[in-house]
C-alpha cells in the first residue's frame, strides 16, 4: 500500500506541473488511456486468454464496469485535474483523498461492514477538518471539485466489490480506456480539439510518470487491497495521501501551507488514524481476517 499512498501523494504536483503544456480535461483524459494502453500491454504480454474473467459475457457486469469507468475515472480525473485550479497541490489532496470519511456508512449499509463508535467520531472529526482546509478557498471551485473526485473514489470502492470475478488486470484496462475515451469526449466539447497540447519533454514525463507510476500500478494494487479487506481499513491507507502531497506540493511547487491549512490537514490525519486503528482492531477480532498492510 505504501506504492499507492506515495504514487497517489504526488498526483497533484505532476498535474500541476504538467497543466503548463495541455488543457486540463485533455490532460485527465490522456492520465487515463494512456495508463489503460499500459495495462492493456501488460495483459498482452502475460498470455491472458480471453475467457470470461477478461472478456465479461453478461451484459450487467459490462454495466458495472461502465459506471466504475465513469464515476472512478471520468468523474474522478475530471474533477481531481480541475480542482487544482482553485487549491494548492497540498489542500487538493487532502479533500479530494477524504474516501475513508466518505465510505464508512455505504460500506455498512452495503456490506454489512458495521462501524465502531469511534470510526463514526473520527469521521465527524475529520469533515471538521476539510472545513478548515476547504475554508481559505471557499466552500465552491477547487474544493468542491476536489471532494466531488473523493465522492468518486468512494464509489468506485464499493462498485469493485461487486466485480470481484473479473480479472484485476483486465477490470484496470476497460475502466481506464472506457473512462478516459469518456472523459476525452468531455473535453472535445468544452475544450476543443486537442491542438493546443505542446508535447514538451516537460509535459511527456509528467504524463508518462502519471500515467504509470501514480495511476496504473496504484490502481491495480489498489483494487487488489479492496478485494481482500473491509473497505473501511484499505481506503484508511490513504490518510498518508494528503502528507505526501503536501510534501511534494512543498518540495517541487514551492507551495506554502498557511496555518488554517496546517491546522486542518493534521485534524483530517488525526481522523484517519482513528478510523485505521479501529479497523485493525476490529480485524483481528473477526475470525478468518486477517490485515493486508
Amino acid at each position: 500500500m505504501l506504492i499507492v499512498v506515495v504514487g497517489w501523494g504526488s498526483c497533484y504536483a505532476l498535474i500541476t506541473w504538467g497543466m503548463r503544456d495541455v488543457p486540463v480535461l485533455w490532460f485527465a483524459s490522456l492520465r487515463a488511456l494512456v495508463a489503460g494502453l499500459l495495462l492493456l500491454a501488460v495483459l498482452l504480454i502475460a498470455g491472458r486468454q480471453a475467457d470470461a474473467t477478461v472478456l465479461p459475457r453478461r451484459a450487467s457486469i459490462w454495466g458495472l464496469i461502465g459506471l466504475l469507468a465513469l464515476t472512478n475515472v471520468t468523474l474522478t480525473f475530471g474533477a481531481m485535474f480541475a480542482s487544482t485550479s482553485g487549491l494548492t497541490a497540498g489542500a487538493a489532496a487532502v479533500l479530494s483523498n477524504s474516501a475513508p470519511l466518505l465510505v464508512v456508512l455505504p460500506a455498512w449499509w452495503l456490506y454489512a461492514e458495521r462501524p465502531r463508535a469511534v470510526e463514526i467520531a473520527g469521521v465527524a472529526l475529520g469533515f471538521g477538518g476539510l472545513v478548515l482546509v476547504a475554508a481559505p478557498t471557499g466552500l465552491g471551485g477547487g474544493a468542491g471539485l476536489a471532494v466531488l473526485a473523493a465522492v468518486g473514489i468512494t464509489a468506485g470502492a464499493l462498485l469493485a466489490r461487486r466485480l470481484t470475478d473479473v480479472d484485476l488486470l483486465a477490470l484496470g484496462v476497460w475502466q481506464f480506456l472506457i473512462g478516459g475515451t469518456a472523459l476525452s469526449v468531455v473535453a472535445a466539447v468544452t475544450e476543443g480539439p486537442p491542438t493546443t497540447i505542446t508535447w514538451s519533454a516537460r509535459f511527456i514525463t509528467a504524463l508518462l510518470v502519471l500515467s504509470a507510476g501514480a495511476t496504473a500500478l496504484p490502481y491495480v494494487l489498489w483494487f487488489g487491497e479492496l478485494r481482500r479487506a473491509s473497505l473501511t481499513s484499505v481506503t484508511a491507507w490513504t490518510l498518508l495521501v494528503p502528507v505526501v502531497g503536501v510534501a511534494f506540493g512543498v518540495a517541487i511547487l514551492g507551495e506554502r501551507v498557511t496555518l488554517m491549512e496546517g491546522l486542518g490537514d493534521a485534524i483530517v490525519i488525526a481522523a484517519l488514524l482513528l478510523v485505521i486503528q479501529s479497523s485493525r482492531a476490529a480485524d483481528r477480532q473477526r475470525p478468518g481476517r486477517h490485515d493486508h498492510e
